[in-house]
């Protein structure tokens, strides 16, 4: 349960006001001709730019459940923590109020150029370094979510879900952009909706955690 919620946490991420418009200037960054060559490097490209925020997202997952480790005797002080910091990040997605640097939207450059693979992985290291308002509150949640399990390979491998979550969507839009822009344009037109249940999320998996319900869960499931 707790993979599946930070790995949905990264597709909600992926699909956020401040990534998803933005993803054909990636795709340009990826790839930028046609032909199978160009498909081929697109795809390479893309899959590097993941790598490279992976390893940022892992290391930072096993700096979270390596300080919830350290905390392991205030166990209900860390989940009631960081779960009102949950709780708040989704009051502010579901619109009850606004956390000003949660909405700050980057844009990668207007004159990027096609990118070879060294260069890629580079791009998405400066993306998980960089980028954090971008990914702000959802990164922010699966972190926290990582300390308050006090496992130092169980808060890596809930960023590895997280890394995926946002990842796979980007591999695959890099190789069917075409294909996905119906879809697109459907989450464009009802952004307001998705965020107001992506907050509705938040605030739920915040309670669930301060009032210890979260941990009994986990551990019935183990």
């Amino acid at each position: 349960m707790q993979y599946f919620i930070t790995f949905l946490e990264g597709i909600i991420t992926f699909i956020s006001p401040c990534i998803l418009p933005m993803i054909p200037m990636y795709i340009l960054y990826f790839g930028g001709d046609q032909g199978r060559n160009g498909r081929d490097r697109t795809l390479r490209n893309a899959c590097m730019f993941t790598a490279g925020f992976t390893v940022v997202f892992a290391l930072l997952g096993l700096f979270a459940g390596t300080l919830g480790s350290l905390l392991n005797d205030h166990t209900q002080t860390v989940n009631i923590l960081t779960g009102a910091v949950v709780t708040v990040f989704g009051l502010h997605y579901a619109g009850i109020f606004r956390i000003g640097f949660l909405d700050k939207t980057l844009k990668p450059r207007s004159d990027i150029r096609p990118a070879g693979a060294v260069s890629a992985f580079l791009f998405g290291i400066v993306f998980a370094v960089g980028w954090s308002p971008c990914t702000g509150a959802f990164l922010g949640s699966a972190m926290l979510l990582a300390a308050s399990q006090a496992s130092r390979i169980t808060g890596m491998v809930l960023l590895l879900c997280y890394s995926l979550g946002l990842g796979i969507p980007f591999v695959l839009c890099a190789v069917l952009i075409d294909k996905f822009k119906n879809a697109f344009d459907y989450i464009k037109k009802h952004y307001q909706t998705i965020n107001r249940v992506c907050g509705v999320f938040l605030i739920a998996t915040g309670i669930l955690m301060m009032t210890g319900v979260f941990s009994k869960l986990m551990n019935l499931l183990r």
